[in-house]
């Protein structure tokens, strides 16, 4: 810990310095690949903390909250309790100076994000999605490589996508058009890619509404 910034800066929630000498050098680049930095009061003031591995739970590391973010390397996954749980929020390259600026324009705003991981499959430029038309990717399916801000408007006849197979990279699907609402993550090296019912989506959904998605950016 700095005196002067009260900052520390944190691989992981229990990686000994021995094993972080230990690394080969493919791991350290890996590692590289990801760094946040987390304040507890708005607009960057107060403690702060730097990672570049998951946090599962931010109080252990004496913080009440997290009231700003900035990304320098991601993207990254914030949740809204402690061990990955509740209500999801994508983390791109950026600054996050207040808690709306996580939760974007989601019906659903809460000021808690306790704990947070990197998002290692992310690729823009190789991904690719199916959207099935029932649960266990049975009926109609859509297969698409691009940002949608409207399922309906491409030809998508419901607001209700039952089922979402990851083919490659990371999404993130909004319950409503124009990226709003609830937001869940979808990620081709979780589950497998596959989402068999919209409660896999996240643990906290509660409807199969998906009106719009599109490609994390890294």
């Amino acid at each position: 810990m700095k005196d002067d910034s009260d900052a520390m800066l944190v691989l992981s929630r229990a990686t000994p310095t021995v094993e972080i000498a230990t690394m080969n050098t493919q791991q350290m680049e890996q590692m590289g690949q990801f760094k946040i930095t987390v304040w507890e009061e708005e607009n960057f003031q107060g403690k702060r903390c730097e990672f570049m591995l998951e946090c599962q739970n931010i109080m252990e590391r004496g913080f009440h909250k997290i009231r700003s973010i900035k990304v320098e390397n991601g993207p990254w996954l914030g949740y809204e309790y402690p061990e990955f749980q509740g209500q999801q929020f994508i983390l791109e390259k950026g600054d996050y100076p207040r808690y709306e600026a996580w939760s974007g324009n989601s019906s659903y705003r809460t000021e808690h994000m306790l704990s947070f991981r990197p998002i290692k499959c992310a690729n823009h430029s190789d991904s690719k999605v199916t959207l099935y038309e029932c649960e266990d990717f049975q009926g109609r399916k859509f297969e698409m490589c691009d940002d949608y801000p409207s399922l309906q408007a491409m030809g998508w006849c419901s607001k209700e996508v039952p089922s979402i197979k990851v083919n490659s990279g990371a999404w993130v699907a909004y319950q409503f058009p124009g990226y709003r609402g609830y937001q869940y993550i979808l990620e081709r090296d979780r589950h497998q890619g596959e989402y068999r019912h919209y409660n896999e989506y996240s643990t906290q959904a509660h409807t199969n509404q998906v009106q719009s998605i599109r490609r994390i950016q890294h």
